[in-house]
């Protein structure tokens, strides 16, 4: 069977609007994260990452001014915007063409255009364009692709969800290049929703610390390119997707299980089928949220599966929780410092609060890295895991 190769990508967030924008800032100590007084937004200040919307409109108007004549920047939602810009900065990058029918595009959101449930934007563009399918259908037409695009949504695991389906489709012969983007905006109606399980911090998030006291939401766009030809999806470091897993703890709607059983299935399965051991893995991408039993949750995972002394970071300090957009945007982080050979400081992070010890990452250090775990998990008890191995 193929190897699957991971190759260009681009970063959408509050920190760039492209890949090396981002990674520059959050080596830099930033964070995109800052307290919102928009009552449009929530009724309280909170610590959001919004993406600088004078900043897209400017871009897409360039980017349709020099590739496209009939096009407007009205005709396109905010969140239509950032994917198109995305997925031409990735493509931009490779010798792939969308239009061939070997190459399959992978949508991974949780909301959608869900800002088109708010006045006036609900009246300027047809009703069915909240639905995800037509999202998928808008961006398969602008991009001339010939196939029917695959719609992830599983809550928080959709971007991770969406590299391991996009692994298995090369695996399976089916295509040749999938193209995996993950994107998410935020709204009243999203930030409403967190409110009601009480899940918000009135401070920018802390993953695994010991005064963390809840997440904070980003947007965020991110796209991956993989094929089986490394030659041509612009990887000067060939690194490959080596194994991927899902799972559910069937816990509780909103809450994981409280043992990490969940996930440790997902950890222990792409394992086995990787056959590597624990001590194999050099880096481990958490999915970090700052909540309170997430992040408790993903330190009993992790020592189950006897991982607990890997150097271990989240990336939601530096952008929020991306929604669908996280799994993508935090895995082309995390590609970053296997190519480097570096570890990025958990952000957020200073003392640990967790009740099993693990090592997260607390500075900028140098290390080898041959093999790294992204994980991440989501409303329903949804669990995933993928494992990025350099060839």
């Amino acid at each position: 069977m193929a190897e699957v190769f991971a190759g260009a990508d681009n970063i959408i967030t509050s920190l760039g609007f492209t890949t090396s924008e981002n990674i520059k800032n959050i080596k830099k100590g930033l964070t995109g994260l800052d307290i919102s007084t928009d009552e449009a937004l929530s009724p309280v200040p909170l610590p959001l990452s919004l993406i600088d919307q004078h900043r897209l409109v400017s871009s897409f108007e360039q980017y349709i001014g020099t590739h496209y004549t009939g096009l407007k920047n009205e005709d396109f939602t905010r969140l239509e915007k950032m994917f198109i810009l995305s997925i031409h900065d990735a493509l931009s990058k490779t010798r792939i063409n969308i239009q061939d029918k070997r190459t399959l595009l992978i949508l991974s959101t949780t909301k959608g255009n869900i800002d088109l449930l708010t006045p006036p934007l609900e009246k300027r563009f047809e009703r069915k364009r909240i639905y995800m399918w037509e999202l998928a259908r808008v961006l398969k037409d602008h991009f001339g692709s010939p196939n029917t695009p695959m719609v992830v949504s599983n809550a928080c695991i959709s971007g991770v969800l969406g590299i391991i389906f996009g692994k298995r489709m090369i695996k399976a012969g089916l295509y040749d290049n999938v193209i995996v983007t993950g994107g998410d905006i935020i709204t009243d109606f999203v930030i409403s929703g967190f409110q009601s399980f009480q899940t918000l911090s009135p401070e920018p998030c802390k993953p695994f610390d010991k005064s963390r006291n809840g997440l904070s939401l980003g947007e965020g766009c991110g796209t991956i390119i993989f094929s089986s030809d490394p030659a041509i999806i612009g990887s000067n470091e060939e690194i490959r997707v080596l194994s991927g897993a899902c799972s559910n703890d069937a816990n509780h709607i909103s809450g994981p299980s409280r043992t990490g059983e969940g996930l440790y299935i997902a950890i222990r399965n792409i394992l086995k089928s990787s056959m590597l051991k624990p001590e194999d893995i050099d880096y481990i991408s958490a999915h970090g949220t700052a909540t309170d039993y997430n992040d408790e949750m993903e330190s009993k995972a992790l020592s189950w599966a006897k991982l607990n002394t890997v150097p271990v970071n989240s990336y939601k300090g530096c952008f929020g929780h991306t929604l669908g957009a996280a799994g993508v945007i935090e895995s082309i982080i995390s590609l970053y410092s296997m190519k480097q050979n570096v570890l990025l400081r958990s952000t957020g992070f200073e003392e640990l609060g967790v009740s099993r010890k693990i090592n997260v990452i607390d500075e900028f250090k140098e290390k080898q890295i041959n093999t790294c775990l992204k994980t991440a998990s989501g409303f329903g008890g949804c669990n995933a895991a993928v494992i990025f191995s350099k060839y």
